[in-house]
């Protein structure tokens, strides 16, 4: 099952299901919507690794709908798509941050590498933590440093996310309401052996983090957070997974 997600978004239906059905061949997990609104609405509920977004579009073209993207999701990583010599639109998106731009009738061995490029470059974060100050303090301080980071506010909520989507290196908080950190850890590893978990605590929860630690949790930091050796250790996990 893919855990890539790529939202299409182009007006021309024979467009978007052309490029959706490639990108599907090549095992990734597509949503599609013809045109900016429904792209603004996608992104509101789903994190999307890569977005491709036609520029001439009616209604909102696909500058302005990047720009929307963009208050939504600040990191994310979109392609713009013409087949129109629009030059001022690509520069004005290229200059506030799109990727790339890729040109109609598509070249699907350019666009596949852009995707891998970017997949390749990116680690994707999840801080899971019942206390609000302390999860958006973490998510702040890692998406500063360039992290892409979604957050979830108990088990229950980690575990259907990461049913849908590959996430690098997931913060865990120990104590959790409804499941704990550690039953949380052991459905994520089921779902995601691949993922890289550490465990957080503020309390002396020692026989927890020993179980965690031993099912092969990576390892389990403390609150208050010591900031430059919690950078380090992310930044350590994802050279390590870019090998």
């Amino acid at each position: 099952m893919s855990k890539t997600n790529i939202l299409v978004v182009d007006d021309i239906r024979s467009m978007r299901v052309t490029l959706g059905g490639i990108l599907e061949d090549k095992g990734h997990h597509v949503v599609m919507a013809e045109n900016g609104y429904q792209a603004i609405e996608a992104v509101k509920k789903t994190l999307f690794d890569v977005i491709f977004i036609d520029i001439k579009m009616p209604g909102i073209n696909g500058v302005q709908t990047f720009r929307e993207i963009k208050k939504i999701d600040h990191k994310a990583i979109v392609i713009m798509m013409t087949a129109y010599s629009v030059e001022d639109l690509v520069k004005e998106a290229l200059e506030e941050g799109a990727y790339a731009t890729v040109y109609k009738p598509f070249d699907v061995d350019k666009i596949i590498s852009v995707i891998e490029e970017v997949l390749h470059e990116k680690t994707l974060i999840l801080v899971v933590d019942d206390k609000f100050s302390d999860r958006e303090t973490l998510k702040i301080i890692l998406e500063d440093k360039g992290y892409r980071v979604a957050t979830a506010m108990d088990g229950a909520e980690a575990i259907e996310m990461v049913k849908s989507r590959h996430y690098d290196i997931i913060f865990l908080d120990v104590i959790l309401p409804g499941i704990d950190g550690v039953e949380t850890f052991e459905r994520v590893k089921e779902i995601d052996p691949e993922a890289t978990v550490i465990m957080m605590t503020g309390y002396t929860v020692e026989d927890l983090i020993r179980k965690a630690v031993s099912e092969g949790a990576y390892t389990c930091i403390y609150k208050p957070f010591n900031m430059e050796n919690l950078i380090e250790l992310v930044e350590g996990i994802s050279k390590e997974k870019k090998k």
